[in-house]
């Protein structure tokens, strides 16, 4: 037999290394987890026309996701930073697996409500240790990382709208449940991904004194915590202003330009897919000039073209919303690893908390959005939402930790 010694690489050999096949893979999953995730706010008006429901209804229903895919995360991520889980990540899809059964043959908004919180739930238990996974993969390149990561989950919630556009608008409400191959084929690739963590978890334990330490820095307590709040305000931004394209955006055009269902899933694939972009700009240039100059650019630098998208044509509507997720998607991946840094050697925790968060107030803010939509109208919510990337300013408050950083 081998002896194990000799076949075990060094582990500072391997944290120093970006393994770039485990981050698009990673990727990919989280491709196809947050594919699956985007079909059923890309189905609302066909759901709300069948079962007749008001908007404040539909923001109940993604409430009812974010909900369950946020008060969670924090706690699994908790959990896993003291006992990692590599093999949760199979579990996770499988919750998302069942939540897509159960869609497709959801009967009552009841129904839809229960289906959606195993979907949040999948997505719960995904998203911390899948971060972990591209935080142990990085190599230090933790912003580029981060970035090829989150790219994978905006993709997918980019392609899940034009996928649901070809599949199920023109069929009906039961050919969700094809969208089950993807939660299968991910379940297969998550299994390969755990079985890498679970060695790479099996090497640093066998090599603990060769392991490369975090960096830290000096900051007071006092100004973790205060600089944790202004991430949170920003994610509040952000996320605020997000929920109002991802679930409002197509009842926008078609109320607004009289668009067919099939063409205003068009404009949101467009929107989404320069989220995607601008996510994998935004990790790549944050490890480059800073994470917290990105932060500043992405939140309040989009200030000037959500506030004219209210009262643009339909041509320019449709440029102004490709320049606005091309530039606020960068913010998320700067955030998050600007986050870590604040609160060494608390991956998980940090992940679940941020991307808990950020499901959380696309919660509220599609709860509270949809509310004030059926008061006033939706193109009223978008004037409203025009001035949330003006809280960007708070981003001045936040210390530059590239000079606050020591080993």
């Amino acid at each position: 037999m081998t002896n194990t010694t000799n076949t075990i690489p060094d582990a500072k050999q391997f944290a120093q290394r970006t393994v770039f096949s485990i981050l698009f893979t990673i990727s990919f999953a989280h491709l196809l987890n947050d594919m699956l995730q985007a079909v059923v706010p890309s189905v609302y008006p066909l759901i709300k026309d069948r079962f007749h429901l008001t908007f404040s209804q539909i923001g109940l229903i993604t409430l009812t996701y974010q909900l369950t895919a946020s008060l969670l995360q924090p706690f699994v991520g908790f959990y896993t930073d003291r006992k990692p889980r590599p093999y949760s990540l199979v579990i996770g899809m499988g919750f998302t697996l069942l939540g897509l059964l159960a869609v497709s043959f959801a009967g009552s908004f009841v129904n839809i409500l229960l289906a959606v919180s195993l979907i949040g739930i999948g997505s719960s238990i995904f998203h911390p240790e899948s971060s972990r996974v591209a935080h142990l993969a990085s190599g230090g390149r933790k912003g580029l990382a981060q970035s090829i990561f989150q790219l994978g989950g905006n993709a997918g919630a980019a392609i899940g709208p034009l996928l649901a556009a070809i599949i199920i608008a023109p069929y009906g409400q039961f050919n969700i449940i094809w969208f089950c191959l993807g939660a299968m084929l991910g379940m297969t690739v998550l299994a390969g991904i755990a079985k890498w963590y679970q060695e790479q978890l099996y090497l640093r334990a066998s090599n603990k004194s060769k392991t490369v330490s975090e960096i830290y820095h000096t900051l007071s307590r006092k100004k973790v915590l205060f600089s944790l709040g202004i991430l949170m305000v920003l994610i509040f931004s952000k996320y605020f202003y997000l929920a109002s394209m991802t679930s409002y955006y197509t009842f926008y055009l078609i109320d607004k330009f009289h668009l067919s269902l099939q063409q205003s899933q068009i404009y949101l694939f467009a929107f989404l897919g320069a989220v995607a972009a601008g996510t994998l700009l935004g990790g790549a240039l944050g490890d480059r000039f800073g994470r917290k100059y990105i932060i500043w650019i992405s939140i309040l630098g989009v200030a000037p073209f959500t506030l004219m998208l209210p009262y643009a044509s339909l041509f320019w509507t449709g440029v102004l919303s490709v320049i606005i997720g091309l530039i606020i998607s960068s913010a998320f991946s700067a955030i998050l690893v600007y986050a870590t840094e604040l609160v060494p050697g608390k991956v998980g925790l940090i992940a679940g908390l941020f991307f808990g968060l950020a499901f959380g107030m696309g919660g509220l803010g599609s709860a509270v959005l949809g509310k004030l939509a059926d008061k006033t109208s939706i193109e009223y919510v978008f004037k409203v939402c025009a001035f949330l990337p003006l809280i960007g300013i708070f981003t001045g408050l936040l210390p530059n930790l590239d000079s606050q950083k020591k080993s």
